[in-house]
Protein backbone atom coordinates (compact mmCIF):
# COMPACT_ATOMS: atom_id res chain seq x y z
CA UNK A 1 0.00 0.00 0.00
CA UNK A 2 2.92 2.38 0.82
CA UNK A 3 4.64 1.77 -2.26
CA UNK A 4 1.14 2.53 -3.83
CA UNK A 5 0.95 5.93 -2.41
CA UNK A 6 4.23 6.95 -2.90
CA UNK A 7 3.82 6.36 -6.76
CA UNK A 8 1.08 8.08 -6.94
CA UNK A 9 2.75 11.39 -4.95
CA UNK A 10 5.71 10.91 -6.95
CA UNK A 11 3.69 11.51 -10.05
CA UNK A 12 1.39 14.18 -9.03
CA UNK A 13 4.46 16.12 -7.65
CA UNK A 14 6.17 16.13 -11.04
CA UNK A 15 2.64 16.97 -13.05
CA UNK A 16 1.38 19.66 -10.36
CA UNK A 17 1.68 22.66 -9.96
CA UNK A 18 4.00 24.53 -7.61
CA UNK A 19 2.10 24.83 -4.44
CA UNK A 20 0.19 21.35 -4.76
CA UNK A 21 3.23 19.99 -5.86
CA UNK A 22 5.21 20.76 -2.34
CA UNK A 23 2.16 19.34 -0.81
CA UNK A 24 2.46 16.13 -2.60
CA UNK A 25 6.32 16.02 -1.86
CA UNK A 26 5.94 16.82 2.02
CA UNK A 27 2.76 14.21 2.21
CA UNK A 28 5.10 11.68 0.38
CA UNK A 29 8.02 11.87 2.59
CA UNK A 30 5.74 11.85 5.70
CA UNK A 31 4.09 8.71 4.69
CA UNK A 32 7.45 7.38 3.65
CA UNK A 33 9.31 8.39 6.63
CA UNK A 34 7.04 6.10 9.07
CA UNK A 35 7.78 2.86 9.64
CA UNK A 36 5.29 0.23 8.69
CA UNK A 37 3.87 0.05 12.21
CA UNK A 38 3.21 3.07 12.79
CA UNK A 39 0.81 3.77 10.34
CA UNK A 40 -2.19 2.85 10.07
CA UNK A 41 -4.69 1.71 7.03
CA UNK A 42 -7.04 4.31 7.83
CA UNK A 43 -4.16 6.96 7.40
CA UNK A 44 -2.56 4.99 3.65
CA UNK A 45 -6.35 5.22 2.36
CA UNK A 46 -6.82 8.97 3.02
CA UNK A 47 -3.12 9.05 1.95
CA UNK A 48 -4.11 6.90 -1.33
CA UNK A 49 -7.58 8.73 -2.13
CA UNK A 50 -6.19 11.86 -1.87
CA UNK A 51 -3.73 11.21 -4.83
CA UNK A 52 -6.04 9.67 -6.95
CA UNK A 53 -8.11 12.90 -6.89
CA UNK A 54 -5.08 14.68 -8.54
CA UNK A 55 -3.91 11.46 -10.62
CA UNK A 56 -6.28 12.20 -13.69
CA UNK A 57 -4.32 15.62 -13.99
CA UNK A 58 -1.37 14.15 -13.56
CA UNK A 59 -2.24 11.25 -15.92
CA UNK A 60 -3.20 13.80 -19.14
CA UNK A 61 -0.12 16.33 -17.98
CA UNK A 62 2.95 14.37 -17.68
CA UNK A 63 2.46 11.19 -19.52
CA UNK A 64 2.09 10.00 -23.22
CA UNK A 65 -1.69 10.02 -22.92
CA UNK A 66 -1.73 13.29 -23.76
CA UNK A 67 -0.33 13.07 -27.26
CA UNK A 68 -2.24 9.53 -27.78
CA UNK A 69 -5.32 11.23 -27.24
CA UNK A 70 -4.84 14.09 -29.92
CA UNK A 71 -3.69 11.82 -32.71
CA UNK A 72 -6.29 9.03 -32.01
CA UNK A 73 -8.68 11.96 -31.93
CA UNK A 74 -7.20 13.34 -35.25
CA UNK A 75 -6.96 9.95 -36.73
CA UNK A 76 -10.92 8.90 -36.11
CA UNK A 77 -11.76 13.02 -37.46
CA UNK A 78 -9.07 12.30 -41.09
CA UNK A 79 -11.43 8.58 -41.89
CA UNK A 80 -14.38 10.23 -41.46
CA UNK A 81 -16.37 7.94 -38.65
CA UNK A 82 -17.52 11.05 -35.92
CA UNK A 83 -18.23 8.32 -33.18
CA UNK A 84 -16.73 5.14 -34.07
CA UNK A 85 -14.38 4.02 -31.87
CA UNK A 86 -16.52 5.65 -29.17
CA UNK A 87 -14.76 7.93 -26.58
CA UNK A 88 -14.67 5.49 -24.03
CA UNK A 89 -12.92 3.26 -26.31
CA UNK A 90 -10.33 5.63 -27.57
CA UNK A 91 -9.60 6.82 -23.85
CA UNK A 92 -9.12 2.83 -23.02
CA UNK A 93 -6.82 3.08 -25.60
CA UNK A 94 -4.75 5.45 -24.18
CA UNK A 95 -4.60 4.71 -21.23
CA UNK A 96 -3.36 1.22 -21.68
CA UNK A 97 -0.64 2.55 -24.18
CA UNK A 98 0.44 5.02 -21.77
CA UNK A 99 0.74 2.14 -19.12
CA UNK A 100 2.48 0.15 -21.69
CA UNK A 101 5.42 3.34 -22.51
CA UNK A 102 5.26 4.48 -18.46
CA UNK A 103 6.19 0.96 -16.85
CA UNK A 104 9.43 0.98 -17.41
CA UNK A 105 9.71 4.76 -16.10
CA UNK A 106 7.81 3.57 -12.89
CA UNK A 107 9.73 0.74 -12.29
CA UNK A 108 12.46 2.87 -12.09
CA UNK A 109 11.25 4.66 -10.08
CA UNK A 110 10.27 1.93 -7.49
CA UNK A 111 13.91 0.54 -8.04
CA UNK A 112 15.27 3.70 -6.88
CA UNK A 113 13.05 5.08 -4.72
CA UNK A 114 10.90 3.26 -2.84
CA UNK A 115 13.57 -0.44 -2.65
CA UNK A 116 16.56 1.37 -1.32
CA UNK A 117 14.35 3.49 1.51
CA UNK A 118 12.61 0.06 2.67
CA UNK A 119 15.86 -1.91 3.18
CA UNK A 120 17.13 1.34 4.90
CA UNK A 121 19.74 2.57 2.32
CA UNK A 122 18.19 6.26 2.08
CA UNK A 123 16.46 8.39 4.21
CA UNK A 124 12.68 9.38 3.32
CA UNK A 125 13.75 12.78 1.56
CA UNK A 126 16.56 11.39 -0.09
CA UNK A 127 14.10 8.47 -1.38
CA UNK A 128 11.57 11.01 -2.58
CA UNK A 129 14.32 12.40 -4.72
CA UNK A 130 15.64 9.58 -6.29
CA UNK A 131 12.15 7.56 -6.74
CA UNK A 132 10.80 10.97 -8.97
CA UNK A 133 14.04 11.55 -10.69
CA UNK A 134 12.42 9.28 -13.10
CA UNK A 135 9.59 10.96 -14.04
CA UNK A 136 11.61 14.39 -14.47
CA UNK A 137 13.84 12.88 -16.86
CA UNK A 138 10.89 11.96 -19.22
CA UNK A 139 9.87 15.30 -19.30
CA UNK A 140 12.61 16.46 -19.84
CA UNK A 141 12.95 14.02 -22.51
CA UNK A 142 10.24 15.45 -24.36
CA UNK A 143 10.42 19.05 -23.70
CA UNK A 144 11.33 21.53 -26.74
CA UNK A 145 13.95 24.16 -25.80
CA UNK A 146 11.96 27.15 -27.48
CA UNK A 147 9.08 25.98 -25.10
CA UNK A 148 11.28 26.43 -22.13
CA UNK A 149 12.75 29.38 -23.06
CA UNK A 150 9.14 31.23 -23.53
CA UNK A 151 7.70 30.13 -20.32
CA UNK A 152 11.35 31.34 -18.42
CA UNK A 153 11.27 34.69 -20.26
CA UNK A 154 7.29 34.92 -19.13
CA UNK A 155 7.68 34.29 -15.98
CA UNK A 156 10.77 36.16 -15.44
CA UNK A 157 12.83 32.78 -14.20
CA UNK A 158 16.83 32.43 -14.54
CA UNK A 159 17.45 29.62 -16.66
CA UNK A 160 19.14 26.82 -14.41
CA UNK A 161 22.02 25.90 -15.30
CA UNK A 162 21.46 22.56 -16.09
CA UNK A 163 18.29 20.85 -17.42
CA UNK A 164 17.72 18.88 -14.35
CA UNK A 165 17.39 21.82 -12.06
CA UNK A 166 14.32 23.24 -13.89
CA UNK A 167 11.67 23.90 -12.04
CA UNK A 168 8.69 21.95 -11.83
CA UNK A 169 6.37 25.09 -12.89
CA UNK A 170 8.02 25.46 -15.99
CA UNK A 171 8.84 21.61 -17.18
CA UNK A 172 5.02 20.89 -17.07
CA UNK A 173 3.91 23.13 -19.41
CA UNK A 174 6.82 23.03 -20.94
CA UNK A 175 5.75 19.61 -21.17
CA UNK A 176 2.65 19.95 -22.36
CA UNK A 177 3.08 22.46 -25.19
CA UNK A 178 5.92 20.23 -26.88
CA UNK A 179 3.18 17.24 -26.62
CA UNK A 180 0.60 19.78 -28.28
CA UNK A 181 2.82 20.64 -31.02
CA UNK A 182 3.88 16.63 -31.81
CA UNK A 183 0.28 15.72 -31.23
CA UNK A 184 -0.92 18.33 -34.22
CA UNK A 185 1.73 17.73 -36.70
CA UNK A 186 1.27 14.05 -36.93
CA UNK A 187 -2.33 14.46 -37.09
CA UNK A 188 -1.45 17.00 -39.82
CA UNK A 189 0.17 14.11 -41.46
CA UNK A 190 -2.48 11.81 -40.39
CA UNK A 191 -5.14 13.60 -42.26
CA UNK A 192 -3.00 14.03 -46.18
CA UNK A 193 -3.72 10.54 -47.50
CA UNK A 194 -7.13 10.57 -46.52
CA UNK A 195 -7.40 14.47 -47.71
CA UNK A 196 -6.15 12.99 -51.46
CA UNK A 197 -9.12 10.64 -51.24
CA UNK A 198 -11.62 13.13 -50.77
CA UNK A 199 -10.29 15.13 -53.23
CA UNK A 200 -10.36 12.45 -55.90
CA UNK A 201 -13.51 11.27 -55.62
CA UNK A 202 -15.14 14.75 -55.17
CA UNK A 203 -13.60 15.70 -58.63
CA UNK A 204 -14.83 12.09 -59.84
CA UNK A 205 -18.30 12.73 -58.78
CA UNK A 206 -18.45 16.64 -60.53
CA UNK A 207 -17.12 15.24 -63.89
CA UNK A 208 -19.44 12.84 -63.53
CA UNK A 209 -22.55 15.10 -62.62
CA UNK A 210 -23.21 13.35 -59.36
CA UNK A 211 -24.40 16.55 -57.22
CA UNK A 212 -27.32 15.61 -55.00
CA UNK A 213 -25.00 12.85 -52.64
CA UNK A 214 -22.22 14.84 -51.07
CA UNK A 215 -18.71 14.00 -51.70
CA UNK A 216 -17.67 12.74 -47.70
CA UNK A 217 -20.66 10.56 -47.64
CA UNK A 218 -19.40 8.70 -51.36
CA UNK A 219 -15.23 8.92 -50.15
CA UNK A 220 -16.27 7.60 -46.36
CA UNK A 221 -16.19 3.72 -47.63
CA UNK A 222 -13.34 4.11 -49.58
CA UNK A 223 -11.00 6.04 -46.64
CA UNK A 224 -12.25 2.96 -43.73
CA UNK A 225 -11.28 0.36 -46.75
CA UNK A 226 -7.85 2.01 -47.30
CA UNK A 227 -7.25 1.92 -43.60
CA UNK A 228 -8.20 -1.75 -43.38
CA UNK A 229 -6.00 -2.37 -46.64
CA UNK A 230 -2.80 -0.80 -44.80
CA UNK A 231 -3.44 -2.46 -41.14
CA UNK A 232 -4.08 1.27 -39.64
CA UNK A 233 -4.25 0.55 -36.47
CA UNK A 234 -0.99 -1.38 -36.16
CA UNK A 235 0.98 1.33 -38.13
CA UNK A 236 -0.20 4.08 -36.06
CA UNK A 237 -0.27 2.68 -32.71
CA UNK A 238 3.14 1.00 -33.38
CA UNK A 239 4.06 4.69 -34.53
CA UNK A 240 3.03 6.28 -31.24
CA UNK A 241 5.14 3.93 -28.85
CA UNK A 242 7.98 4.10 -31.10
CA UNK A 243 8.22 7.98 -30.75
CA UNK A 244 8.42 7.53 -27.13
CA UNK A 245 11.89 5.77 -27.68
Amino acid sequence: MRGLVFFVFATIAAAAPPGLADAARRATEQAISLTPTSIGLPTQIVLLLTGLTVLPIALMAATPFLRITLVLHFLRQAIGTQSSPSNPVMIGLAMFLTMVIMQPILQESYEKGWIPFERGELAGEMAWHAGSQPVRKFLLRYVREKDVQMLLDVSHTEPPKKAEELETRILLPAYVLSELKTGFQIGAMLFLPFLIVDLIVASVTLSVGIVQLPPAMISAPFKILLFVLVDGWNLVVSSLIKSFY
